[in-house]
């Protein structure tokens, strides 16, 4: 495409770099085939650019999550799904090219938000099920995603464009963001991770003393912002009645991999009077608070009342190991934890849980 108007997105996202890096050529990797027609990569190019302070690092930005050249959604406000990723990973001194395993990160995200339907928005994370870069050692299996600390939303031709830092995190600190936040526990960090820089090597933030406290104190003050878990192995079987025979209870089944987290998001949220919603495949377990524990099952949507002592008896049981139990307060339910198995990208089990 020659005529300047057909780029005015790509041309936007370009001159926001200038500015921040002046006349420095990035690294750039183009997709020879359009995804449209069958390639394999769903993202036009990614950049990556040489970045010195405060630690050197590559600061990678995509092509493609935005409309790069004409218009062609019907949203006049936004430009495609509004956003491209940002993502920063530390650099040894005489590395000259960027790792490969960044860039497939990128395009995997492209491919998650293009066969989804799912975009990011700051404050989201993602769980990777496994290392961020594959066969590595590193302890950083998950994704939180922050505005760009030094990139201010575009206004194009197109619609608006939001860059969005994609931040690599452990698995405990994915916990922690969910049991409370995920902006209040990066800007926790930011002392040990000036502009969210990615570093494959760090260990996990959770133990340092100022970060425990900001997590505490964020907790007690705000409860947590997650509304929505979803759960791969969450089931529901309805309660049943029998002619002649003892009524047959309810019975609620999930992961031992999310046991501990439900029981430390429930007690945020319920604390706040926060209603929290487990969401598997077809069917929708919403726990709200109230005076009286209780639970109504209507087809795939089912709300459970829950109290103080109704969550203090089913966090006390929640650990992530199999087992089977009541809760006293709660007659008619039943709730079962089963065995995780965790999964490579071909299929493999990596680890068992329970």
């Amino acid at each position: 495409m020659t005529d300047e108007a057909s780029t005015a997105g790509w041309d936007a996202i370009d001159k926001a770099f200038n500015e921040l890096y002046g006349e420095q050529e990035p690294k750039h990797y183009g997709t020879a085939i359009p995804y449209a027609l069958g390639g394999p990569d769903p993202l036009d190019g990614i950049s990556a650019y040489k970045v010195e302070h405060p630690t050197p690092h590559w600061h990678f930005v995509t092509y493609g999550f935005s409309e790069l050249y004409d218009k062609e959604t019907n949203d006049p406000e936004h430009s495609g799904y509004g956003f491209e990723l940002t993502f920063r990973l530390t650099r040894t001194e005489d590395e000259t090219e960027p790792p490969a395993w960044a860039l497939n990160l990128l395009q995997n995200m492209g491919r998650y938000v293009f066969n989804s339907g799912n975009v990011f928005r700051p404050g989201d994370y993602l769980d990777a099920n496994g290392p961020i870069c594959l066969g590595s050692d590193t302890l950083l299996t998950a994704l939180s995603f922050i505005e760009d600390p030094e990139l201010k939303q575009l206004s194009t031709p197109n619609g608006t464009v939001e860059f969005i830092q994609m931040v690599g995190i452990t698995g405990r600190e994915l916990e922690t963001m969910q049991t409370w936040n995920t902006r209040g526990f990066l800007k926790s960090c930011e002392p040990f991770m000036p502009k969210y820089v990615t570093d494959l090597m760090r260990n996990s933030y959770v133990d340092i003393p100022s970060v425990v406290q900001a997590v505490q104190r964020g907790i007690e003050l705000e409860g947590s912002s997650t509304a929505f878990l979803f759960i791969q192995q969450l089931t529901w079987t309805p309660s049943r009645k029998r002619l002649l025979q003892k009524n047959v209870p309810a019975e609620l089944q999930f992961g031992a991999k999310q046991a501990v987290l439900i029981g430390k998001i429930l007690r945020s949220r319920i604390a706040k009077g926060a209603p929290l919603s487990l969401v598997g495949s077809g069917v929708n377990i919403t726990f709200e608070a109230g005076e009286n524990a209780s639970f109504h099952e209507e087809e795939t949507k089912i709300t459970v009342t829950v109290n103080e002592q109704t969550v203090n008896e089913l966090t006390a049981h929640l650990k992530p190991s199999e087992m089977t139990f009541e809760i006293p307060s709660l007659p008619g339910l039943v709730i079962r934890i089963v065995r995780t198995e965790i999964t490579d990208q071909e299929g493999r089990v990596v680890e068992t849980i329970g």
